[in-house]
């Protein structure tokens, strides 16, 4: 079986105790924790087409071991009302399980490690029916999906074989919310775009969103990448950014899931805390990145091939040219020690180049970033940082 190290690693036992059916070759996983939506969510997952195929929807309640007991009790009445719902409904070719409460363990317990465990379980089922290229499809217990969803998915996998993983569009629900509070998320939106994009301009060449409720991984390559990690927010960003070291993840347009918009403290940062933070007027999102910092990084990135094998006078004699921002950066983060190390590991320019990003990654962007317009750079308006994005880009 392909993934017994793994399973064995993690001590993986079954959740749900009943295998799954012959042929299943998608699994949505949803962690759910103090959900009161999650019907909605359910409901919109059984209106959807359904696959040649079996699929499954696993649902993993989960709260702290430590957690006050009014959260766990509204788990527990969650767990009734899924369960009565499901009792309720009869579904053709998708089967729902739901699990838990799955207590965490205090060290770890969040969104990281509650996606994990459902991931884990899935990846247990896919290595039981044998299949390496079973889809895990991470959801949120707050989001709708189109009724197109599944097939598009399989589709996608279908015409692009090579693809480790894939995003998922995305557009956040609006319906109801108050004049701020719609302003806000539509300003979250542009600037997920803009930063996407921005990055995409520079060179870099694994640009995505990364949204915890909007992407599919092949088990095979979830296993490669070593799981869903347990960070208690960004857990999607780091586990996205690596997966794409292994290969090309793809981008799913033809199809939509709708998250939330919520307001929410239960994490340290994503949606929910930015938007309370715009609500209570101490973020303010019509506030940016200044473009010229991503131009600045692209003058790096374009001359990138120079680095290959030289020495540090060479090196320093090369970024000595570069705009000061990425000049000092370089200087800060001591970038030629990892240089040094790619170098002394490639043989060609082609192994290089994509050893270069592995140094150079998404985190070390963001890093960049947030060292530049501490030193270099104020904040700039979001539209027109668009605006000049989208010239360069036409």
């Amino acid at each position: 079986m392909f993934a017994e190290k793994y399973l064995l690693k993690q001590d993986k036992k079954s959740l749900i105790g009943i295998a799954p059916k012959a042929g299943t070759k998608l699994i949505v996983v949803i962690p759910c924790y103090n959900e009161p939506d999650i019907l909605q969510t359910l409901v919109s997952l059984s209106a959807c087409k359904i696959p040649d195929y079996p699929v499954e929807v696993l649902i993993v309640l989960n709260h702290s071991e430590t957690e006050n007991d009014v959260i766990k009790d509204f788990n527990w009445k969650t767990k009734k009302q899924v369960e009565f719902w499901l009792s309720e409904n009869k579904f053709s070719n998708i089967t729902f399980y739901i699990v838990g409460p799955v207590e965490l363990r205090k060290k770890w317990a969040g969104a990281g490690l509650a996606r994990k465990t459902g991931m884990d379980e899935a990846l247990f089922r896919f290595d039981l029916l044998k299949n390496p290229n079973g889809l895990i499809v991470s959801l949120d217990a707050d989001t709708l999906v189109a009724e197109n969803y599944f097939v598009e998915i399989e589709k996608h996998f279908s015409e692009h074989p090579k693809n480790v993983g894939a995003t998922i569009s995305f557009q956040h629900q609006t319906t109801g919310l108050e004049a701020r509070h719609l302003k806000g998320i539509q300003l979250y939106e542009k600037y997920l775009w803009f930063y996407k994009n921005a990055i995409h301009f520079t060179g870099y060449p694994y640009s995505m969103f990364t949204v915890g409720s909007a992407f599919a991984v092949k088990a095979e390559a979830y296993v490669k990448r070593g799981g869903m990690n347990r960070r208690q927010a960004g857990e999607d960003f780091y586990f996205l950014q690596n997966l794409a070291q292994l290969g090309e993840v793809g981008e799913i347009s033809t199809t939509k899931v709708y998250p939330s918009a919520r307001l929410s403290a239960r994490v340290p940062f994503g949606t929910g805390p930015i938007l309370q933070k715009w609500m209570n007027e101490t973020e303010d999102l019509t506030q940016t990145y200044n473009f010229q910092a991503f131009a600045d990084l692209k003058e790096l990135f374009d001359t990138k091939g120079k680095l290959f094998k030289i020495n540090k006078k060479e090196y320093e004699a090369v970024i000595s040219k570069l705009p000061e921002p990425v000049f000092e950066f370089l200087l800060h983060d001591n970038f030629w020690k990892e240089l040094n190390d790619v170098n002394n590991n490639c043989a060609n320019q082609q192994t290089f180049k994509r050893r270069f990003f592995q140094k150079f990654n998404a985190f070390k962007i963001l890093k960049y970033l947030n060292f530049v317009h501490e030193e270099f750079y104020l904040k700039a308006n979001l539209n027109e940082q668009v605006d000049i994005l989208n010239r360069y880009l036409k």
